[in-house]
C-alpha cells in the first residue's frame, strides 16, 4: 500500500511537472514582431533560458520559425500536437547533434546486424495493450542532457525492465558507468544499444544510479564503482529487423531498445497526441518500447520512453503509430530492436559498505 502511495505521488508530482515545462500560447501572439519578441521573453523566463545580448537576436529569429511550425502544424488535423517546449531557440540542425546516438554510423563501423536467436518467435495470444510502466517494471522518465548518451538510456531500460521482471525489484541502473567505461561505443559521442548489453554481460552486471550518478558528459572509468555491480543479465538478442509482429511479441514479453530517426521538427517539438509524421530511416536516436495499444478509434501505437526529461512530450513518453503499410515501421522503429536476456532472478551481492568492516 505504501508502495502505491509513492508510486502515485512520483506520477503526480511527474505530470504537474511536464504540465510546468510547456508555453501556451495563441494567434495574438505571433501577429507582429513586438508580440512575437514577448512570446520569446516569456519563453526565456519560462525555461529559465539565458542568452548574452549579441546570440539573443539570432536565437530569436530561430525562435521565430519554430513558433509559426509548431503554430502551422497544430492547425492541421493531425492526431498529435506540438508545443514550445526547452527546444524551441535551436535549429533542427543543433537539435540534431545534441541527442544524435549516431546508430546508422555505428551500425556502417560494427557490420550488419549480428544474428541471434529470438526466444519471444513462438510468443501467441498477445493482449491487445500493455503498458509495462503499470507494472512497475519502468523508472522515472531521465534526462541525457547535451550528450549523445541516448544508446546507454535505452538499454538501461531493457536492462531495468527484465530485472524487475525476474525479480520483482525495480532499480535505477547508471547510464554514466556505460558512457564512461564501454569502449565499443563513444560515449557523448553516440553509440549502439547491441554494445551495451554486451558490456552489461561482460563485466558481470552494472551498477545502480546512486552509486554512479549522471552527469551528461564523458569522464574517465570509475573503476571501483564500475566493480560494484547489483544488476546482471545473460546476454542480449536482436529481434528480427523489419518486423513489427516480432516487436510486438517482444514488447508483450519486455521493454525493449529500438532506434528511430528522430530528425524531424514535428519530433522536436511533439508534445502528445499518436504521432504519424514525416520521418525517415536515418536511424540516429536510441529510445525504448515499454508498451502498445490503440485509441478508440482504432489506431495503434507503441508507448516509446524517452531521454529528454518530462518536459517534452507526454511527460516523457511519445506514442508513435504501430502497423503502417512499410516493414521497417514509422522512423525506421522496427529496423534495430534488441532487449537483453536474463534467465534467473539471480543477481551479483552488493559489496560490504566501509560502516559494515
Amino acid at each position: 500500500m505504501e508502495l502505491g502511495k509513492i508510486f502515485l505521488i512520483s506520477l503526480l508530482l511527474a505530470m504537474a511537472f511536464g504540465l510546468v515545462q510547456s508555453l501556451e500560447f495563441s494567434e495574438k501572439d505571433t501577429a507582429s514582431e513586438e508580440s512575437l519578441w514577448h512570446l520569446y521573453q516569456r519563453w526565456r523566463s519560462h525555461h529559465t533560458v539565458s542568452r548574452d545580448l549579441s546570440e539573443k537576436q539570432k536565437r530569436f529569429n530561430v525562435f521565430k520559425a519554430n513558433v509559426m511550425h509548431v503554430h502551422r502544424v497544430n492547425k492541421m488535423d493531425r492526431p498529435y500536437k506540438l508545443k514550445l517546449n526547452e527546444f524551441a531557440d535551436m535549429t533542427n540542425h543543433e537539435f540534431r547533434n545534441f541527442y544524435s546516438s549516431k546508430v546508422k554510423h555505428f551500425r556502417m563501423l560494427h557490420g550488419s546486424q549480428p544474428t541471434t536467436g529470438f526466444m519471444h518467435d513462438k510468443a501467441d495470444n498477445l493482449p491487445p495493450s500493455v503498458d509495462w510502466r503499470k507494472q512497475g517494471a519502468v523508472t522515472g522518465v531521465k534526462n541525457q542532457g547535451k550528450c549523445g548518451s541516448c544508446w546507454a538510456f535505452s538499454a538501461v531500460v531493457g536492462v531495468e525492465g527484465i530485472n524487475k521482471i525476474k525479480t520483482g525489484q525495480l532499480i535505477s541502473l547508471s547510464e554514466q558507468e556505460l558512457v564512461d567505461c564501454e569502449k565499443d561505443n563513444e560515449g557523448c559521442n553516440g553509440g549502439l544499444m547491441e554494445n551495451a548489453y554486451e558490456f552489461i554481460k561482460k563485466n558481470g552486471g552494472i551498477t545502480t544510479e546512486g552509486i554512479y550518478p549522471y552527469r551528461a558528459r564523458d569522464s574517465r572509468c570509475d573503476s571501483s564503482k564500475m566493480n560494484s555491480p547489483v544488476v546482471n543479465i545473460d546476454g542480449h538478442e536482436m529481434v528480427p529487423t523489419n518486423d513489427e509482429d516480432a516487436l510486438m511479441k517482444a514488447v508483450a514479453n519486455q521493454p525493449v531498445s529500438v532506434a528511430i530517426d528522430a530528425s524531424g521538427s514535428d519530433l522536436q517539438f511533439y508534445s502528445e497526441g499518436v504521432f504519424n509524421g514525416n520521418c525517415g530511416t536515418e536511424l540516429d536516436h536510441g529510445v525504448a518500447v515499454v508498451g502498445y495499444g490503440a485509441t478508440h478509434d482504432g489506431t495503434k501505437y507503441w508507448i516509446v520512453k524517452n531521454s529528454w526529461g518530462t518536459g517534452w512530450g507526454e511527460e516523457g513518453y511519445f506514442r508513435m503509430e504501430r502497423g503502417i503499410d512499410v516493414e521497417e515501421g514509422l522512423c525506421g522503429i522496427a529496423m534495430e530492436a534488441s532487449y537483453p536476456v536474463k534467465l534467473s532472478a539471480d543477481n551479483p551481492k552488493p559489496a560490504p559498505s566501509k560502516d559494515e568492516l
